[in-house]
């Protein structure tokens, strides 16, 4: 409470200062706008009076603004990477807003390089102008680095930047890691705006939702300022759209190509559209995106255990069977083949738009709306070893210390969806997020103003999600002669195909809808202020407000077609033996239920389930209010610094339902929770010329725990032997922040960094698993796992990064068109408190997610009329999930992906482009323990695209 009055007295304080401020006004101030040769925007570039050791860098808009300088008149120095150096006279006058318009012009050394700066280069140099000018550590990819990858969504174009990592879906990168830090850490604002997530038990943001080409900068930012979310503890993404041009502006792709897992038709198409009006006071741009992509995945997984038991046909005095215990080497109990067809359709559109009221005041209005549908066929195959009480000695062989033969549990399932014009007999995940932000940028004499408000949307919802499901027993043989690649199958080939003994298990139909929403505001104040008796600095201070409600409502429905259907060969089937597995031709998937006819099924007076669905319902609400001071100071013309502090206001509210005896439903229970976080940080910059930067910052960051894991119920998932209890009483995460870093900009652009970094984290969530050793959480629950998210005690993380891209025009003839693109990241991490399931300290874990080696490279070559680049990017291993003791710990597999694209210029605005993705076929794989388990592999074969590219400058 002393800290929120003193944040309010601190607020008021600085409220009376701003409108003294601005009555005091005596001077004048200069605004204006940078463009280069083609009038587009040149974010980054440095503006200096030299005289008044007074500068400004413009933003991502081109422009730029320098507050209380002297009537008078003065030489403005303009400089940007890869451009010719501009000096120009203006004349401040006293009261007054003197407005600019200038552009720059490519250095001109050879007719020939500057054709190859402005084809190639010119986006990259104003990424790299952006990150050599901002005082913290950040990374900046421009619209043209983004365009030089093969990655047709923005988190396959994050992936590209030093210190991240992805992990994918269906082969496409989702869930973003920075820094060794899970997704659920960092932060992902679209134009400064936070994007909810629509995952339902989860913060992440679903990177593959938006399309890379409706994006025209990304901006990383891994040490945040005051005026930023304190909530990013890895790092902040920062998407940046396309802003309305200073003239007409045309741009279209039309492309298409195939997805060799399922031979099937790729199809993509862009417009981006915009002008502004004569006065130059009105502008907007339009944009809109579409790619349709049919696909799929062939996947194994696998459970590994190192206990055999079997039932010695005696019972115990209370007719309990007594059980003998067999020693035997890890070997495979449970086993699924699995195939997925997928359709993958994702639409984004944009408009935005821009009004100068006068040149002291600006308005802007931003929006953004993503739809992908994802329809998707499953065929699962599922072997899992008998009960111990139903195995008996002689209905399992054991070789060599390995259970090569033992009775199994088979399944078959299909899922789908309903046959309508929407699902098309597929289970359907409808995927939206939208985004909308009004906001202005104004100059109150001295100080300078902006403000935002915005409304967020995200919201997943799945229709008439059918699953249907046959079982039958038979014994298996283990085929443990390569343990990367385990199979069950059945002993007698017959059996797999005997669908007259697959006998009914389910047919049931699920509706799941999870939304989240957030309401932001945002405001600004900065002005002149200098606290060192430096002639250039500034004072800044705002407030935030972030209002979001999630919440979850699922049902689900059972039908008994037993009497109908009792066989599977009744139903129809569909049969995928001559299909191609990608995980090997040792796999043979033999018939399931044809989704088709599955979706023509008329599923009437299905039985409501109320244990599968009214323990995952929920709502959250979480307010956050924020208020922040810093200010920055030119200590000497090579030195900067910037000091400030932010605290945060979190309150929460979780609501769950009660539920006795598994699905009845006897009420709500409600969780409230309040907390504060200061967080302050200190930055220096320090430039001993003009190509060379050094900076090394202090700062604190948090996370809040995911919304599922406050929610104070019990889920119980009895098919799964699984119980989940959620903890209200999760602390956030907090972490302390070290960076050091150097970089050096090639004056021909390019670049050349290496930094270190340390966390020191407390209070990280965990997952703990034990086995419940009675019925106290459920009848019959009595060995089932349980997991319940814990806080550890603390972690560190340290870490080194490289980086390395340079055009290569120091070498001779055609080479000097080539360049090379490098960035490396090690990481080391280790983590204290977490707890096994015998409730003892574990002391032999790194950090979750934390992947010890990232690296990215390409090589690309680039002239007038021909572009190619080889890409290839690396993440190294990493524990995933913390199981109940090291045995059972799953870790996420090293990745390496190899990916090539071209282009070519039919003209100046027409071109041709052709990518290959995943030349390597990766998979998504994990493990268990040790790499050679194989706990699940995930194929998804190459993709090829090609097309027609269009700019109308």
């Amino acid at each position: 409470m002393r800290k929120l009055c003193f944040v309010k007295r601190l607020f008021v304080t600085l409220c009376i200062t701003l409108i003294t401020c601005t009555a005091m006004a005596q001077k004048g101030s200069i605004t204006g706008t940078i463009v280069d040769e083609n009038n587009f925007y040149l974010p980054g570039a440095t503006v200096l009076i030299a005289s008044l050791n007074k500068g400004a860098t413009t933003d991502f808009d081109g422009k730029f603004s320098m507050l209380a300088i002297p009537a008078g008149t003065y030489q403005l120095q303009i400089s940007f990477l890869g451009y010719e150096d501009l000096e120009q006279e203006v004349t401040v006058l006293e009261n007054q807003i003197t407005t600019l318009a200038i552009a720059l012009q490519p250095k001109s050394v050879t007719l020939n390089e500057v054709e190859v700066v402005s084809y190639g280069l010119s986006g990259q140099a104003k990424a790299l102008n952006t990150q050599k000018n901002n005082i913290n550590i950040t990374n900046v990819v421009s619209t043209d680095q983004i365009g030089k990858f093969p990655d047709a969504n923005i988190g396959d174009a994050v992936k590209r930047i030093s210190g991240v990592t992805m992990q994918v879906d269906q082969g496409e990168a989702r869930n973003i890691i920075v820094r060794g830090l899970s997704p659920q850490l960092n932060s992902v604002t679209l134009n400064g705006s936070r994007i909810p997530s629509a995952e339902g038990d989860n913060r992440n943001v679903q990177m593959d939702l938006i399309p890379s080409d409706m994006i025209q900068t990304i901006e990383l930012t891994k040490a945040v300022t005051p005026d930023m979310d304190g909530d990013a503890l890895g790092g902040s993404v920062n998407l940046v759209t396309a802003t309305a041009p200073q003239q007409f502006r045309l741009s279209s792709t039309l492309g298409s190509g195939i997805s060799f897992i399922t031979n099937k038709r790729i199809l993509n198409g862009a417009l981006l559209i915009g002008d502004r009006t004569k006065d130059k006071k009105l502008g907007w741009m339009v944009a809109a995106s579409i790619n349709d992509t049919d696909f799929g995945s062939d996947n194994i997984e696998a459970e590994w255990t190192d206990e055999f038991e079997y039932y010695t046909g005696v019972d115990d005095v209370d007719g309990d069977p007594i059980l003998e215990e067999v020693d035997v080497n890890p070997y495979t109990n449970a086993f699924e083949t699995r195939k997925y067809l997928v359709q993958r359709v994702r639409r984004s559109f944009s408009a935005n738009l821009d009004y100068q009221i006068n040149p002291n005041h600006n308005l802007y209005l931003k929006s953004m709306y993503n739809w992908r549908d994802d329809r998707e066929n499953r065929y699962r195959t599922s072997y899992e070893m008998l009960d111990a009480e139903d195995i008996e000695a002689g209905d399992f062989t054991i070789t060599n210390g390995f259970p090569s033969s033992f009775p199994a549990e088979v399944a078959k399932e299909t899922k789908g969806g309903i046959d309508n014009n929407r699902n098309k007999n597929r289970r359907l995940e409808d995927q939206r997020m939208q985004n909308y932000s009004l906001g202005g940028k104004h100059f109150l004499g001295k100080v300078k103003a902006d403000w935002m408000v915005s409304y967020a949307k995200a919201s997943e919802e799945r229709k008439n999600e059918r699953y249907a499901k046959y079982e039958t027993e038979y014994t298996v043989v283990n085929d443990f002669s390569d343990s990367e690649f385990p199979m069950l199958s059945a002993e007698n080939p017959a059996d797999a195909t005997a669908f007259d003994a697959f006998e009914f298990d389910e047919i049931t139909e699920e509706y799941q809808y999870t939304e989240e929403e957030d309401v932001n505001f945002f405001t600004h104040f900065e002005l002149p202020a200098s606290l060192f008796g430096t002639a250039n600095g500034t004072l800044k201070f705002g407030a935030r407000g972030r209002f979001k409600n999630k919440s979850r409502d699922n049902n689900f429905f059972e039908y008994d077609l037993e009497s109908t259907y009792p066989t599977m060969d009744l139903t129809g089937l569909k049969d995928l033996s001559n299909d191609a597995f990608l995980a090997g031709d040792k796999y043979n998937l033999g018939g399931y239920i044809d989704a088709n006819w599955l979706g023509a099924l008329a599923l009437v007076n299905g039985e409501s389930v109320p244990s599968e669905f009214l323990r995952a319902n929920y709502n959250v609400s979480e307010n956050v209010w924020a208020g922040y001071v810093m200010t920055t100071q030119n200590l000497t013309d090579k030195l900067q610094t910037l000091i400030g502090v932010r605290v945060e206001a979190t309150q929460l509210k979780a609501t769950g339902n009660q539920i006795e005896d598994e699905d009845d439903l006897v009420g709500t229970v409600t969780k409230e929770n309040a907390y504060t976080n200061v967080l302050p940080g200190v930055h220096f910059k320090y430039a001993p010329n003009n190509n060379t930067v050094f900076r090394l910052a202090w700062t604190n960051t948090l996370a809040r725990p995911n919304y599922v894991d406050l929610i104070p119920t019990i889920d119980i998932v009895s098919g799964d032997e699984e119980i989940f209890i959620g903890n209200p009483d999760l602390k956030a995460t907090t972490s302390m922040n070290f960076d050091v870093i150097g970089e050096y900009y090639f004056k021909s652009v390019g670049l050349l960094s290496g930094g270190l970094f340390f966390k020191k984290i407390n209070d990280f969530v965990y997952q703990y698993q034990e086995e419940a050793s009675s019925d106290a959480l459920g009848t019959g629950t009595t060995g089932y796992r349980v997991y319940q998210p814990l806080n550890g005690d603390a972690a560190t993380i340290f870490g080194a990064e490289f980086a390395f891209q340079r055009q290569l025009d120091f070498l001779p003839g055609f080479a000097k068109n080539f360049s090379f693109y490098l960035n490396y990241t090690f990481l080391t991490s280790k983590a204290t408190g977490i707890r096994n399931e015998d409730g003892e300290e574990r002391d032999d874990l790194d950090l979750p997610n934390t992947a010890p080696n990232l690296l990215n490279a390409s090589l690309g070559y680039a002239n007038k009329y021909f572009n190619a680049r080889f890409s290839a990017n690396f993440s190294d291993a990493y524990i995933d999930e913390i199981g109940g003791n090291s045995f059972e710990d799953r870790y996420y597999d090293q990745q390496f992906f190899l990916d090539i694209n071209i282009g070519i210029s039919l003209s100046k605005k027409l071109s041709l482009y052709g990518e290959l993705k995943n030349i390597t076929n990766q998979p998504l794989r994990y493990f268990q323990s040790v790499r050679s388990r194989t706990q699940q592999a995930e194929f998804y074969g190459q993709r090829l695209t090609f097309g027609l590219k269009y700019d109308l400058y």
